[in-house]
């Protein structure tokens, strides 16, 4: 089973964080990282409520390997910013 990359959306609750949103964007890690450095937002700290990981899934399990928290309106971005670049690797190059 090859390495896939993701980045998820979670989301702070009550009950803990729950994920709602999952973007797959490739198997090739350079291509992965250069997806989530363009993204908007902070370091995380227990204050914020939504967070974007960055996960590498290798043989089915899945290795958080950054996180960032981000407002609404980053979120809006950041959405609009992933399916730009997916759309790019997997349409335009090679």
């Amino acid at each position: 089973m090859e390495t896939q990359f993701y980045i998820v959306i979670n989301l702070k609750t009550s009950e803990g964080p729950e994920s709602f949103a999952r973007f797959y964007i490739g198997n090739n890690r350079h291509n992965a990282q250069q997806i989530f450095r363009q993204l908007k937002g902070i370091d995380v700290d227990e204050s914020n409520v939504l967070y974007l990981e960055f996960r590498e899934t290798v043989a089915g399990l899945p290795v958080n390997i950054d996180m960032i928290t981000c407002t609404l309106d980053q979120l809006s971005e950041n959405c609009r910013i992933i399916t730009k670049e997916v759309f790019r690797l997997f349409n335009l190059e090679d």
